[in-house]
């Protein structure tokens, strides 16, 4: 889930310091799984086309950015205990010892690191473990902010009216966007059911517009524009991602690539915001 803006305060109460409801500092330690997980072709090809990468190159290998779907074979076990909290994906980091091969068992495991509280909301430190049945492949850490209590529906102040199921906007040759059938299809292929992507009143629950995009499907455009410059099934060791603001469905956007020293610098915005920004380390083995 991507971050947000804060929403303006209502009746002097912004609802990232609202009052928390159970003592998140009990989470700490927690682990969860293993889980076993497969990369399914059909998953795969979904990721494949929804990131607009090449269907071709992934035939053995899954695509780096669907390390989401391992992400997600653990991460609702967490969330699930966040119930009765807005939560926001801040920040994500992935790391790949090796290729994520198609229809091979992998088991992932989650764990609480750490948990801090600043100002009324809870910084949870949740890092993920990859493997199969020769060692790593993969691992992740993700920053998650819960606050408070949910937000009642119908408090966001920017609400809108959601774009027609199918509609992508009106995209340019280097534009890039999600319909909101695009984000049903891409929960499907990595099970993150945050309600936030689907459903409008979620969505506004939450403090946001409406229904918004997936971070992660953001950091699988990143990954595939960085990934058209490295050649391999294995291109990348490692990405940091930055959701920086909210993307909203049929909204066009460009991807810019950078180069600097060893890594690709990655962005997504539009004329007037970043909504994506990330450093992805190529590999060299």
């Amino acid at each position: 889930m991507p971050t947000r803006r804060s929403p303006a305060p209502r009746n002097g109460r912004n609802p990232l310091a609202s009052l928390i409801l159970m003592d998140l500092n009990e989470l700490e330690g927690r682990t969860y799984g293993p889980r076993a997980w497969r990369a399914s072709p059909d998953s795969v090809r979904d990721f494949v086309e929804l990131t607009g990468d090449d269907l071709d190159r992934w035939a053995e290998s899954a695509p780096p950015g669907f390390v989401a779907a391992a992400l997600f074979a653990v991460a609702p076990d967490l969330l699930a205990e966040l119930y009765d909290h807005s939560v926001i994906h801040g920040e994500q980091v992935f790391t790949w010892t090796r290729p994520i091969r198609i229809d091979t068992l992998f088991h992932v495991t989650g764990e609480v690191t750490k948990v801090r509280n600043r100002g009324g909301v809870y910084f949870l430190t949740f890092e993920m473990t990859v493997e199969d049945g020769t060692g790593p492949v993969m691992a992740g850490r993700s920053l998650f902010l819960a606050s408070g209590e949910s937000l009642a529906a119908g408090q966001s102040e920017s609400e809108r009216p959601e774009p027609p199921h199918s509609y992508r906007g009106d995209l340019s040759d280097s534009q890039i966007a999600a319909s909101r059938a695009d984000l049903v299809k891409y929960a499907s292929a990595t099970r993150d059911w945050n309600p936030v992507h689907w459903d409008h009143e979620a969505g506004v629950a939450a403090g946001f517009p409406g229904v918004v995009v997936h971070g992660l499907l953001q950091a699988g455009w990143a990954l595939r524009a960085a990934g058209s410059q490295v050649d391999g099934m294995a291109p990348f060791s490692s990405g940091r991602f930055r959701f920086r603001n909210p993307l909203l469905p049929a909204r066009p956007v460009a991807v810019s690539v950078s180069e600097a020293d060893e890594t690709l610098e990655v962005t997504i915005f539009d004329d007037d915001v970043e909504y994506l920004t990330s450093t992805i380390g190529r590999n060299h083995e």
